[in-house]
């Protein structure tokens, strides 16, 4: 894990969340409604910056970043177990003020999203440069080191995608190296036939990925599509 400093910003609220002796800082960008984004990042990566364009893509619905234990703010260490905890604690909160909830999860945010997606009814999982599991990505980084055993947290999304329901994007990378395709396509096809679109943006690499002007509107787009095929 590679934690963030502390953010600030005027564009959005900074709710503090309860959870299990520590507290989430989550950035807000409120709007009445039905329909919430509940967004989940990369390792190393400050949420507080989607702030700005998350609420360019998304006017009309209600946002909410997530800063893991340790990063941006929120107290505690972080672990797989904290952070899944965490994300079901998180989304429970914002159903409650929202019927329609839609998950991003980013890279390491993707195991989260899996995660919650498959023990609660989301409206839409969209998935950006996933992986199937941290263990197997890193056995193939590593192939002469005993990983299984040095490795608590494995965040094993691919035997958790086929208990998701929700309809899935997955956005991949064209020039990923951070997490090679075959693990994504691994993934991809954990799920239920039909249930994944699948768009990969040309010219950017794991990092870049969001900075693409089809990034934003593929998300736009199908978490709209999802949200009416849900009803």
């Amino acid at each position: 894990y590679f934690p963030t400093p502390e953010s600030r910003s005027s564009r959005a609220q900074a709710l503090s969340i309860e959870a299990a002796g520590v507290v989430l800082k989550v950035w807000c960008v409120p709007k009445p409604g039905e329909r919430a984004l509940l967004y989940f990042g990369g390792n190393a990566e400050d949420v507080a910056a989607n702030i700005a364009p998350f609420a360019a893509a998304f006017p009309n619905t209600a946002i909410y970043l997530v800063n893991y234990r340790g990063y941006g703010g929120s107290t505690g260490s972080p672990s797989e177990r904290a952070l899944n905890a965490d994300a079901e604690l998180v989304f429970d909160r914002v159903r409650s003020e929202h019927a329609r909830v839609a998950v991003i999860g980013r890279s390491l945010g993707s195991g989260v999203a899996v995660h919650l997606a498959s023990v609660r009814d989301v409206s839409g999982l969209a998935l950006v440069t996933p992986f199937d599991s941290v263990l197997r990505v890193a056995q193939r980084a590593l192939p002469f080191v005993p990983v299984s055993w040095l490795l608590e947290d494995t965040f094993d999304s691919l035997a958790k995608a086929p208990r998701v329901r929700a309809p899935v994007l997955v956005l991949l990378a064209e020039l990923d190296r951070v997490v090679p395709r075959a693990h994504s396509e691994r993934l991809i096809a954990a799920f239920a036939p039909g249930q994944v679109e699948v768009r990969t943006i040309a010219g950017t690499n794991h990092d870049s990925i969001s900075d693409a002007p089809e990034y934003g509107r593929a998300l736009a787009e199908f978490l709209s599509s999802s949200a009416a095929a849900r009803g």
